[in-house]
């Protein structure tokens, strides 16, 4: 236990914490968004519960990784098809690959029902039309998609088990304290909703991104780099994801007060006449 406690370890689980604060941002987004397609009375409960499983569950995938991240490095698939496709995948690359579309898949689907809604008011009434347990296994199975990201990226910066495992856990407790005030913003904002769902949409891309050197950076090895018509598919930088999100965030808040501003020169206008 002794050997644990160096000044290494202690900025790894600085670093670390940092690291699942930002990573697990759109991981709460989800949670938040989610919980509210079940019955009202149990969507505090279902966020409660799905954070907890999740995340032992996240614990368990980290244990796991360290024990076959060598194993699962090599790529079982060449691709060589000259100017169409070419490159290695492994299995990280299938994991971006498929946690990217279904993350993608999941924020157009709602995009497109928010788009479907002919009576906002019944929509809220509508909202619970997933059962609680329905709901809990979906934010326990996205929680995990979300994990190979931040859980990747923490074996970047050491693969002492308990570090890792205690950085997750925090992460936990923050999102178990936050969910409660990010879905009441939302739902006092809902207009907010529609920008957290193109925030997943990015992040859908981000990981298909990752997907691109995933074979070469285990294998260091740049010709597994997957390029597709002969172009290397590269992952956004983390700068430009952030930056898109803080455009997202000020378009919105712009246009909220710019729409604020108009309905009250209207309003004014009227009450003129």
């Amino acid at each position: 236990m002794a050997d644990l406690i160096t000044v290494e370890n202690l900025i790894n689980l600085v670093m670390l914490c940092f690291l699942q604060a930002v990573l697990g941002f759109d991981n709460l987004l989800y949670i938040s968004i989610e919980s509210q397609r079940a019955p009202v009375a149990k969507q505090k409960s279902v966020r409660r519960w799905g954070i907890l499983i999740a995340v032992a569950l996240r614990v368990v995938l980290l244990f796991t990784m360290i024990q076959l991240i060598d194993a699962m490095a090599d790529p079982f698939v060449i691709l060589d098809y000259p100017g169409i496709i070419e490159g290695g995948v492994n299995f990280a690359t299938c994991v971006f690959v498929i946690g990217g579309a279904f993350i993608m898949y999941t924020a157009i689907k709602e995009i497109r029902h928010m788009l479907s809604i002919e009576h906002l008011g019944h929509d809220v009434e509508g909202k619970s039309g997933k059962s609680a347990m329905q709901v809990v296994i979906l934010i326990v199975i996205m929680n995990l998609i979300f994990s190979f990201d931040s859980v990747l990226s923490a074996l970047a910066i050491t693969d002492v088990f308990p570090i890792l495992a205690f950085a997750i856990i925090l992460s936990g407790v923050a999102m178990l304290f936050l969910a409660e005030t990010v879905t009441t913003f939302l739902e006092k904002n809902r207009m907010y909703e529609v920008l957290g769902l193109f925030i997943l949409l990015i992040v859908g891309v981000v990981l298909l991104g990752e997907a691109g050197p995933a074979a070469a950076h285990a294998m260091h090895d740049d010709s597994l780099q997957i390029k597709v018509f002969g172009t290397d598919i590269i992952p956004m930088s983390k700068s430009t994801f952030y930056f898109s999100v803080v455009v997202l965030v000020a378009v919105e808040i712009i246009q909220s007060g710019y729409s604020r501003k108009l309905n009250a020169e209207r309003k004014a206008l009227q009450d003129h006449r």
